[in-house]
C-alpha cells in the first residue's frame, strides 16, 4: 500500500533526523557578545520547529489545518561552551522513543564553527513536544498519520498544592514587574531559602490565544533570577561594576505541568537548593496559579549558575565564589 503524504510527514517527524543552520538572536547579547542561556534554548526551540516544518507539518499547518497547537513541554539543556553573536550554529534534531505518555521526544545538539575553522559542541538538549487540540477544533480533520497518538485535549491541570491559602492581594498595573509582598506567597516561602514574586501573565508570553508557552517560562526564569540577585544584594549590575563578574549557566531545565492562562496571576518561587563548593549553585523555579481558592503548580524548572570574570571584550574565566556571594546565597540571617 502506498503511503499518503500525511503518513510520510508523520513518519519523518518521528523517525528522521534533521539539521538546520541558525544564528543566535542579537537580543541575547546582553553582556559583551556572549549569548545567554535563554537564547541558547531559543536555538533549540527553533530547530525543533524547523524539524516539523521540514517534515511537511509546520506548527502553522498543524494549528490552521488540523486544529492542534505544538507545545514544547519539557526542555533540558546543557551549555558546553559559550556562544557568541553571529556564531553559525549547526543544530541537529534526533527523534527518540517516546515515554508512552503521548509526548514526542527529541535530542538536540548544537555545534559551532570557531573562527579558526574548528567545529565544537556548544550545547545539548532533551526536548518533549505535545500536540494540544484547540478547543474549537471539533470539525478539524485528523492529524497526519503517526501523530494522532500524541494529540491531547489539555497539557494538564497542574499539581495541587496542599497549603492553606490566604486571600490574594490585588494585581495593580502600578506594580510594573510584579510584587513580592502578596499574602499568597507567604506559605510558599515558609522555611525555604527562597524568593517569591507575583506577576500578571501578559499576552506576549502566550500562544494559541490563551496559554503561557515554554519560551515564556524561560523568560520568567531569567527574570526571577535577576530579581533574586538584586534582592540578595548582588545584582548583576553591581557585580559587573564592582568586579566584572557575570553569572554563567551550564544547565537549565523546565517542565510544564499544566496550562497557565493569559492575564492570570503567576506566583513564582525561586529556591536555592544547593551550593557546590565554591563553583556553582543550583536553584529551582516553581510557578503556581490560584484557581477556585486553591494553588496549583503549573511548571517547574532548575537552573545552575556559576560566575565568570570578564577579562576583555572577547574572553572570560570562571571564578570561585567569595564570602559576599556565599552570604547572599545562604539568605537572610546567614553569617
Amino acid at each position: 500500500m502506498t503511503s499518503s503524504p500525511t503518513d510520510i510527514a508523520g513518519k519523518a517527524v518521528r523517525e528522521t533526523d534533521s539539521t538546520v543552520l541558525l544564528t543566535p538572536r542579537y537580543e541575547g547579547t546582553n553582556i559583551c557578545t556572549w549569548i545567554g542561556f535563554k537564547h541558547v534554548n531559543y536555538l533549540v526551540e527553533e530547530a525543533v520547529l524547523a524539524h516539523f516544518r521540514s517534515a511537511g507539518v509546520s506548527a502553522r499547518d498543524l494549528y490552521e489545518e488540523y486544529g492542534v497547537g505544538l507545545d514544547l513541554v519539557e526542555l533540558d539543556t546543557r551549555v558546553l561552551t559559550a556562544l557568541h553573536a553571529d556564531d553559525p550554529a549547526r543544530v541537529t534534531v534526533r527523534p527518540v522513543d517516546g515515554d508512552g505518555g503521548g509526548a514526542l521526544r527529541f535530542r538536540v545538539g548544537i555545534e559551532v564553527e570557531q573562527r579558526d575553522g574548528a567545529t565544537i559542541r556548544a550545547a545539548s538538549s532533551k526536548v518533549a513536544v505535545r500536540l494540544r487540540r484547540a478547543d474549537d477544533a471539533t470539525d478539524a480533520p485528523p492529524v497526519p498519520g503517526g501523530l494522532a497518538g500524541h494529540v491531547a485535549d489539555s497539557l494538564g491541570a497542574g499539581e495541587p498544592v496542599d497549603v492553606a491559602v490566604p486571600p490574594p492581594g490585588g494585581t495593580r498595573l502600578a506594580d510594573g514587574r510584579g510584587g513580592t509582598d502578596d499574602p499568597v506567597l507567604a506559605p510558599l516561602l515558609a522555611d525555604r531559602n527562597a524568593f517569591g514574586w507575583k506577576w500578571r501573565i501578559p499576552y506576549f508570553y502566550c500562544h494559541f490565544s490563551e496559554r503561557l508557552q515554554l519560551s515564556g517560562y524561560l523568560r520568567q526564569l531569567e527574570e526571577v533570577v535577576d530579581l533574586f540577585l538584586a534582592d540578595r544584594g548582588i545584582s548583576i549590575r553591581d557585580m559587573l561594576t564592582d568586579r566584572q563578574w557575570i553569572p554563567v549557566v551550564p544547565h537549565s531545565a523546565i517542565r510544564i505541568l499544566g496550562e497557565a492562562l493569559m492575564e492570570e496571576d503567576l506566583y513564582t518561587v525561586y529556591t536555592v537548593d544547593e551550593v557546590f563548593k565554591d563553583f556553582t549553585y543550583r536553584s529551582t523555579m516553581d510557578c503556581y496559579v490560584l484557581r477556585d481558592g486553591a494553588l496549583r503548580r503549573m511548571a517547574t524548572g532548575t537552573i545552575t549558575h556559576g560566575y565568570a570574570r570578564i577579562r576583555n571584550r572577547r574572553d572570560w574565566s570562571l571564578v570561585d565564589f567569595d564570602d559576599r556571594v556565599h552570604r547572599a546565597l545562604a539568605g537572610p540571617g546567614s553569617r
